[in-house]
């Protein structure tokens, strides 16, 4: 799954907000039934390793130029769930990048 989240922001400004809330980045997935990890692998690629419904899940965040693109690596049993969780990414994204 993945996700383009668009912003005008210097990537610097989008490091530091993403640095600053990545505690926030929990609350992506719907009911709050998610323990996600978070590190930096690189200047722009947070990684995240999102433990939920009895899965565990690898994703990253890259920074772009113009946008935050969020992907995670879904497995098919969980396809279902991609449409409600990809609404919360680019909504809850958005927020964060404001």
């Amino acid at each position: 799954m993945r996700v383009a989240v668009p912003h005008s922001l210097p990537k610097a400004e989008v490091r530091r907000r993403l640095n600053d809330k990545q505690d926030s980045i929990s609350g992506f997935v719907p009911g709050g039934m998610a323990d996600i990890e978070t590190s930096w692998a690189s200047e722009d690629r947070m990684v995240m390793t999102i433990r939920a419904m009895g899965q565990e899940l690898t994703g990253n965040v890259d920074i772009e130029d113009a946008a935050v693109v969020f992907t995670i690596d879904l497995p098919p049993a969980l396809s279902f769930v991609e449409p409600m969780i990809s609404g919360a990414i680019e909504q809850k994204g958005r927020k964060l990048l404001s």
